[in-house]
């Protein structure tokens, strides 16, 4: 090949390979040149306090003496899910506290004999138990699926402890009698899973390490269809479902819902007021996720009577069930912003 062909034809490979005619594949590239995806953003410590019945396990950021905000996670979900909205919040001067619930990540129970119970009462009142634990005497609650559900009950219930309020999917406290009565088809149909902790086959799914996981990535995937989360992320939150108690209190949520499983006969009173459907008066935001197969429609308007106080609601387009690790962003304005209503 003399000179002047040499040079035409590594001008053609090179040229090809501007515009991916003829690069080098992926296998054959340097190590040193194919990126590493980013690790997923976590919490760099994990604390523990004794709070009630459990030691709970907390995720705090923020200066300590800024307004105190506690962030209240879902199921199958963690505290992950405020991985990104827990420094927003921080870096606007609030004291962030991030608590696993009953049965997740580090929270354990005192006592091995206490009663597996995770009806809604006592899910809310391991918040109060959180707050006086850690000498918080009000504090902004937000949450999302039990979270929601939770943060409405201590607003319901504690409204001297509550300085504000975001609850994703609005009025979320439980009605057991309301919840034997049928819904359309295909709303029904987003709820197949508590139907099947309901059976022998559910319970004996879940208590399988395996089969729990991939139960949760079914749920991410149907109930955020938009939401492209990579494998690090979410057994980041799998991690969470090892916890010993955890089959046997989702199962028992799931189950007391559905009046298939009893409750503390301590609490009977209380949860006749809850099923009563208390208002609640604190300053509220109330957030739908757009493609959250659990959201109502209407816009809100199913549930807007049954906050009295200042209010605000937000759509959020294009957004399914997990809003805070969904919409990151957005959901820290909402909780700056029932902060200020």
């Amino acid at each position: 090949m003399d000179r002047r062909t040499f040079v035409r034809t590594a001008g053609l490979i090179a040229t090809s390979a501007a515009v991916g005619g003829t690069a080098l594949p992926a296998a054959a590239q340097p190590a040193a040149a194919r990126p590493t995806p980013p690790a997923p953003p976590s919490f760099p410590v994990v604390k523990q306090v004794r709070a009630g019945e459990l030691d709970v396990g907390y995720a705090e950021l923020g200066p300590a003496g800024g307004t105190p905000v506690v962030l209240l996670h879902g199921w199958p979900y963690d505290i992950h899910s405020y991985a990104e909205v827990a420094p927003l919040l921080a870096a606007r001067g609030y004291r962030v506290i991030v608590p696993y619930l009953r049965g997740h990540g580090s929270t354990t129970f005192l006592s091995p004999d206490t009663f597996r119970n995770a009806q809604q009462y006592v899910v809310a009142r391991d918040v109060v138990a959180l707050l006086d634990a850690l000498h918080i005497r009000r504090a902004v609650l937000a949450g999302y699926d039990w979270g929601s559900r939770t943060a409405d009950i201590v607003a319901a219930l504690w409204p001297e402890r509550v300085r504000a309020l975001v609850s994703v999917t609005g009025y979320l406290i439980t009605n057991r009698a309301a919840n034997e009565t049928p819904i359309e088809p295909e709303r029904e149909w987003a709820w197949w899973y508590q139907y099947y902790f309901a059976t022998e086959r559910g319970r004996l799914g879940l208590e399988d390490e395996h089969y729990r996981k991939e139960l949760a990535r079914v749920v991410w995937k149907f109930s955020s269809p938009t939401w492209r989360f990579d494998d690090a992320t979410f057994d980041r939150t799998a991690a969470a479902f090892t916890n010993p108690d955890y089959a046997a209190i989702v199962l028992h949520n799931y189950r007391w819902r559905l009046g298939l499983a009893d409750g503390d006969p301590r609490f009977d009173d209380v949860e006749a007021r809850l099923a009563a459907g208390p208002k609640i008066g604190v300053p509220t935001v109330t957030i739908d996720g757009e493609l959250d197969p659990f959201t109502p429609p209407g816009e809100g308007a199913g549930y807007r009577a049954m906050f009295t106080g200042p209010y605000d609601h937000r759509t959020f387009r294009g957004i399914g069930h997990n809003v805070p690790q969904e919409a990151p962003a957005a959901f820290a304005r909402a909780v700056v912003d029932a902060d200020r209503l």
